[in-house]
């Protein structure tokens, strides 16, 4: 019988048309955040039991919108010399709640435009989909950008389904020290998988922490932000749509994911 090899599906017999690649994986990115406040009881419904909303003096109803626009590659650092597998965008929205008498991030919604960086987030706990995202990039040379500076001007879009979902627009106001509260903590998911008799339970159903390691900053910058999200047949931002603006952050970022922590299941 054939020994069969790779990380995730599909295995073969050298490994090498598994999606994923051996961790760790190493990210640089650059990433807009946009903060704001929804109905706090929209946000409550997308926790599910054992998680807990924050409580009200910590500002139940925030949320964060973030665009990012990443490289990640494995140890070997093949995919640079391949950019196709190196590069992809994705733009997902986090809460917080609370686990065990501690606060922590939490992505409800995420889109992605690539297939290995759809599935990889399934095997962290992220429920990610297959969308069609776009970031301004900032420029160093030329006109044909903004430039990381106080007036500079970024967009962002987010559709699926052939339907727009999101726009977003962020001007630079001056330097900042963070990038941001609500994205700010170790994120907690869940890694679900129901099982083929299709009987309404799960073959997997974890709770799992993830947390990057060997983090890099880069400098912060804040400023004006708008947000407009949009109904879709097949999409529910529109009830966690924004009811007061908190700001808007672009920093960029460096992390390395080894591994997870099951917390419970």
């Amino acid at each position: 019988m054939a020994r069969l090899n790779g990380f995730l599906f599909p295995r073969s017999a050298t490994g090498s048309s598994s999606l994923l690649p051996v961790p760790p994986w190493h990210y640089s990115g650059d990433l807009l955040t946009i903060e704001y406040r929804a109905d706090p009881d929209a946000v409550a419904e997308l926790l599910p039991e054992p998680l807990e909303p924050p409580r009200d003096d910590e500002d139940p109803g925030a949320v964060a919108f973030v665009v990012a626009d990443w490289q990640s590659c494995s140890d070997s650092f093949d995919e640079v010399l391949d950019p196709i597998r190196l590069q992809y965008k994705e733009a997902f929205f986090v809460v917080r709640c609370r686990y065990e008498g501690k606060l922590w991030s939490r992505c409800v919604y995420i889109w992605v435009d690539k297939d290995f960086a759809m599935v990889r987030g399934h095997f962290q706990g992220y429920p990610k989909k297959l969308g069609s995202v776009h970031l301004t990039r900032p420029v160093t040379v030329g006109k044909a950008g903004p430039r990381l500076e106080p007036g500079g001007r970024f967009g962002a879009t987010l559709a699926a389904y052939d339907r727009r979902l999101a726009t977003a627009r962020f001007t630079i106001t001056g330097p900042s020290t963070d990038a941001g509260f609500v994205n700010s903590l170790p994120m907690l998911h869940h890694r679900w998988l129901p099982r083929i008799e299709s009987d309404g339970t799960d073959s997997l159903d974890e709770l799992v922490t993830v947390r990057g390691t060997d983090v890099e900053l880069g400098p912060a910058f804040r400023g004006d932000a708008e947000l407009e999200l949009f109904a879709s047949p097949v999409e529910e931002l529109t009830r966690i749509a924004p009811r007061e603006m908190i700001g808007g952050y672009w920093r960029s970022v460096g992390t390395t994911f080894v591994e997870g922590t099951t917390l419970g299941g």
